[in-house]
């Protein structure tokens, strides 16, 4: 048994969809995330650069005593989890192969799509992955570098629907029947993603299994905690605390939901 937290990093609000995921499996496990905001997006950063904040925020975390690290950002999966884990003990779950698992699980017709940030597109993760699973699966990238700023801003459904619409354009009438949402902020606007797509396009949202995936990992290495009770939360962002909670209170559904500064 161990009751030390799970920690969890983003670049900014969309890593809850994963700590949302993470608490409705495990309960009893408390979290401790931390959101860089103040330097997001990532995904239009150099590769030193990603390295060095993410960094950061493992330092973070780890002056926090956490038991396992999972990086909720499919940009510090792809950039930066492989050369930090060899710096660090503690285990570093990403959600880039969870997402590539539940993909090459999930299409009939062999044809997938990733719609991510322009660093993970560019370092082909989701297609590497996909394609140690099934090469006979292809990928179809696409980078959305203007889709992160607007939930960020919290933009409202308008504006996501209008940049969506532009952004999904050049894949709309390929024959691609899963979707990977490769960016942990594209979970929170779901629904629009639902209304640009073709109705028998199945989307993949890598938090679910990442909450799965640390489950099993907890139980192989009896890393669960003793608790009986509700988990505690804590959330730390480097950005605006305010629209922070505005966004957390939405994500987790939670009103009560508040961050400190960083």
């Amino acid at each position: 048994m161990d009751n030390r937290p799970i920690g969890l990093l983003d670049s900014g609000v969309g890593g809850l969809t994963v700590v949302k995921k993470i608490i409705a499996k495990m309960p009893h496990e408390s979290t401790v995330f931390i959101g860089d905001n103040a330097h997001i997006p990532y995904g239009d950063k150099t590769k030193e650069e990603i390295i060095a904040l993410t960094t950061q925020s493992v330092k973070f975390l780890l002056s926090k005593n956490v038991k396992l690290i999972i990086f909720a950002c499919n940009t510090a999966t792809a950039v930066a989890m492989n050369f930090i884990q060899k710096k660090i003990q503690p285990q570093i779950i990403g959600v880039i192969q969870s997402g590539a698992l539940a993909a090459a699980n999930t299409t009939k017709n062999k044809k997938v799509a990733v719609v991510a940030t322009k660093m993970t597109v560019g370092s082909h993760a989701y297609q590497k992955e996909i394609q140690t699973r099934d090469p006979q699966i292809e990928t179809i990238e696409l980078a959305a570098p203007k889709i992160v700023p607007l939930i960020e801003a919290d933009a409202g459904h308008k504006a996501y629907m209008t940049e969506l619409k532009k952004t999904l354009a050049p894949i709309s009438n390929l024959d691609f029947d899963t979707l990977i949402l490769g960016c942990t902020h594209y979970p929170i606007i779901q629904k629009e993603f639902v209304q640009c797509l073709k109705p028998d396009v199945q989307i993949i949202d890598p938090a679910d299994q990442v909450a799965q995936y640390t489950y099993n990992v907890m139980k192989r290495d009896q890393l669960f905690s003793a608790n009986t009770a509700a988990g505690k939360h804590e959330y730390f962002t480097t950005g605006n605390v305010a629209l922070f909670d505005e966004l957390g209170r939405l994500v987790l559904n939670d009103q009560q939901f508040q961050a400190q500064q960083l």
